[in-house]
């Protein structure tokens, strides 16, 4: 049985109702519907609900079982959990603000269905759900959510889309199709003899992988890896693996989604937070105890996704510093390298925003001291921010970062075979200095290298490196010095001059000829250097500057700078020649600077290559100085020239200076004035919630408006239809409501309403008709009347309480019989009588 949750916030009643009109009959799914609702009112949902769908609609109650082709709604002011097949409640212990009643039913929906969970997010605000939708997503379930552009409010399926957690992306009335195609789409079946003869087909699908995505996955444990295949294949309903691989050879995007699907980014704030704890309050402070003279530790954090759990660490070493006094925090640092294979997962993490969902993770506390509060949810603070550098990296093909004190890496290995499990341990013992921690995840460990690590007491999952004998760790690590044999040395060297004598000649001309150069970016800052550069550039006096302006050796300053700005404006190398240079106490050079920008396609755009080559300058000719006035003129002015751009020089450096401290300053007062503001986005977001609910209410109390209108034209039709004159009176005896017939015996006019009755002019000869009203409304017996009009007719006037649904005596009701036809036929039988006696 397949279990649907449904997501759906303001704007979310008409896409629910569409949804469950579109189910066909006997679908065999059941559908849980998690709607943010006003936890003061009784919910209307499952009234409304069941006029869509023949289903049966019904609000859970504690302890209830899913059975398929039903409805099931959750009730206000409730947190929905699930757990072997029964729905539970709780009461929600979050301020309205920071309730999250989707992703939690979405992420117990996930861990009890897997593949038979799916997940479907509508109209709403906020980002509720995505979370959720992640989490069924990694469990190989089903996630869909609402065209933006058909949503009322997009906010909610726009941040399901953009987290990359929603697989279809469909009108409401589309999806109940769409997830039985995916269902009812055979499954993969890739074992014994299939997988042996379609395992070509399994290593054309890894070598397009690699071509386009530069990832190698065929080290990844094959039951995870045909589990996401199956998982695309089903999405784009093909039936074979043959068929899919065709599919991606004519759909590079393909590629990329299965990519990302294979990739498994799910994270999230302190997960595990009893590992976080154990390694704040023992870890963490038996490390630097071990360095009671301070310590800059560095730590890596691979396949760390969108940066969670890197900012996680962070935190954790903030909290740590915090509790050491003050004059001992200083001397300690850490600097994290946090890498991952995937470059938008990459991106996401160095922006350092988040969505409202992460309140469900952090406290308020640590919200408040390490966020920063805006209206797309939160940013991470400066100051934790600067601590991390997020890279794109292969951990199973790229150089490790080394000399590392911290490595964290939870919940990978699980995805990787055995092989490349022991590829990655005895590398992993290899990166850490000697005492330092390793931290995996609860199903990782270090599996038969129990001499490199051995775990800390507490949770178990914080391991410390040992010392092992370098043999032992060579021969554990994958590489090429442990697994060749030493050789013979003539034979060696009768190679060596055989196959790499043009290798050894050209990196002896590389050294000898190639001039010294500098590759800088567009504005001065250098990122690579090239041979010996002392001649040409020395490290400036005070902080540590590597810009190039800066590092020039007076002479070379002013003409490197106006050649580089050529360079930039101008296609091709830019040179200029025989600029004079005194090095220390050498003898002067002339020295040629050339300038080139890199060329589109190589990797390098924007960035400007700079070689210097120099030459001892010729000995002067002894001679006079001038006595040309012209020259001498000339001379003058140059000098002045070349003082007056070494002033403004200086000074643009000085001014640089003052902006920059400005602008610290200014960056500085933003963030208290962002500080300030996180009451108000606190309040904020509580009325945003309140808003959501009461606009859920709103479109019940709608619904319920336009039954009632329905309901009211369908009585005065009936009123009207029966052809008695009707009016409905008030305790103080005023017009509530009449029908068109009693306009024939009351000159009743629609601005009469709510005047009393005796005021209006009647054909009827009933004076007393207001004393027989008051005596109904004190004793609740009806009163009946045959009263004569001034016209010669009659009418039976009956004067009864008007009795409410709730037995509220609310007014009475008088109506109007016409029965001057029986009083005629009366008379003339009287007549009639009359005739027969008098004979």
């Amino acid at each position: 049985m397949l279990v649907v949750g449904i997501g759906a916030s303001a704007g979310g009643l008409e896409p629910i109702s569409e949804l469950l009109a579109s189910v066909p009959a006997a679908s065999g799914m059941a559908f849980v519907v998690v709607q943010h609702l006003d936890p003061r009112d009784k919910g209307m949902l499952p009234e409304l609900l069941q006029r869509v769908t023949p289903m049966r609609v019904m609000e859970i109650a504690e302890g209830m079982a899913i059975e398929p082709d039903c409805v099931y709604v959750i009730p206000p002011n409730k947190v929905l959990g699930l757990a072997r097949g029964v729905l539970t409640l709780a009461t929600p212990g979050d301020a309205p603000g920071r309730r999250l009643p989707i992703d939690r039913f979405f992420t117990a929906l996930a861990l009890e269905c897997r593949e038979r969970a799916i997940g479907v997010v509508l109209s709403g605000m906020g980002g509720d759900g995505s979370l959720g939708l992640a989490a069924i997503k990694d469990k190989g379930g089903l996630t869909l959510a609402q065209t933006p552009a058909s949503a009322r409010f997009d906010t909610m399926p726009r941040n399901a889309i953009d987290s990359g957690a929603a697989d279809i992306v469909a009108l409401p009335r589309d999806m109940p199709a769409q997830i039985l195609a995916s269902w009812r789409a055979p499954a993969l079946g890739l074992t014994g003899e299939a997988l042996t003869r379609q395992r070509a087909d399994l290593q054309e699908m890894f070598d397009l992988l690699l071509k386009k995505m530069g990832a190698n996955f065929s080290g990844y444990k094959l039951n995870t890896v045909l589990r996401r295949v199956e998982r695309r294949m089903k999405l784009r309903q093909l039936r074979g693996i043959d068929e899919y691989v065709a599919f991606m050879r004519e759909n590079p995007a393909e590629i990329e989604l299965l990519f990302k699907e294979l990739l498994i980014g799910v994270t999230q704030f302190f997960r595990d937070p009893a590992v976080w704890e154990d390694l704040r309050q023992n870890a963490l402070p038996q490390l630097l105890a071990a360095h009671p003279q301070g310590l800059a530790l560095k730590a890596w954090v691979p396949a760390c996704s969108t940066g969670e759990e890197a900012y996680t660490l962070a935190i954790v070493f903030s909290e740590v510093l915090a509790q050491l006094p003050a004059n001992v925090e200083a001397q300690y640092s850490l600097q994290i390298f946090a890498t991952d294979l995937d470059p938008d997962a990459i991106d996401r993490a160095r922006r350092g925003r988040f969505g409202r969902e992460i309140e469900h993770d952090l406290s308020p506390e640590r919200l408040q001291r390490y966020f920063v509060a805006d209206e797309k949810g939160y940013r991470i603070r400066k100051e934790v921010r600067n601590t991390i550098i997020f890279a794109q990296q292969n951990m199973i093909s790229d150089p490790p970062f080394t000399k590392v004190d911290l490595l964290c890496c939870r919940n990978l290995l699980i995805y990787f075979s055995a092989r490349l499990q022991e590829q990655l341990v005895p590398m992993f013992h290899y990166a850490i200095n000697p005492g330092g921690l390793l931290i995996l995840g609860s199903a990782d460990t270090p599996g038969r290298y129990s001499d490199l690590f051995a775990p800390l007491p507490g949770c178990g999952q914080i391991y410390r490196r040992l010392d092992s004998p370098i043999q032992m760790v060579t021969h554990y690590f994958p590489t090429r010095v442990g697994s060749v044999s030493p050789s013979n040395p003539s034979q060696t060297r009768t190679l060596s001059m055989s196959c790499n004598i043009q290798a050894q000649v050209e990196q002896h001309l590389l050294r000898k000829h190639t001039p010294a150069a500098v590759l800088v970016n567009a504005q001065g800052d250098i990122l690579y250097i090239h041979g010996r550069t002392g001649t040409y550039l020395e490290p400036a006096a005070g902080k540590a500057n590597w810009n190039i302006h800066a590092m020039a050796r007076e002479g070379l300053a002013i003409e490197l700078d106006n050649l580089m700005g050529r360079a930039m404006r101008e296609p091709g190398p830019i040179a200029v020649r025989g600029l004079a240079l005194t090095d220390g106490d050498g003898p002067p050079l002339a020295v040629d600077i050339t300038a080139e920008m890199m060329a589109e396609g190589q990797g390098l755009d924007g960035n400007i290559l700079v070689t210097f080559t120099a030459a001892p300058l010729p000995p002067p000719r002894r001679r006079g100085r001038s006595s040309n006035p012209r020259v001498l003129e000339l001379e003058q002015q140059l000098l002045q020239a070349r003082q007056a751009i070494q002033a403004v020089r200086d000074e643009m450096l000085h001014s640089r200076e003052e902006l920059k401290a400005a602008n610290e300053e200014l960056q500085s007062t933003n963030e208290e004035l962002q500080s300030a503001n996180e009451e108000l986005t606190t309040s904020k977001e509580e009325m945003q919630s309140l808003n959501e609910e009461l606009y859920t209410v709103n479109a019940e109390l709608q619904s319920k408006v336009d039954d009632l209108s329905l309901v009211n034209g369908d009585m005065k039709i009936l009123l009207n239809s029966t052809d008695i004159a009707t009016v409905f009176l008030d305790g103080e005896l005023r017009i509530r409501r009449y029908t068109n017939q009693a306009k024939q015996i009351y000159k009743l006019i629609p601005s009469d309403l709510n005047r009393p009755l005796t005021d209006i002019v009647t054909e009827l000869d009933y004076p007393g008709l207001e004393r027989d009203a008051r005596e109904v409304l004190r004793t609740l017996v009806f009163c009946e009347r045959q009263i004569p009009t001034r016209g010669g007719g009659w009418f039976k006037v009956r004067i009864m309480p008007y009795r409410t649904v709730d037995n509220v005596i609310d007014g009475l009701v008088v109506t109007f019989v016409d029965v001057t036809e029986f009083k005629q036929m009366e008379a003339r039988m009287h007549a009639v009588q009359d005739g027969v006696k008098a004979p």
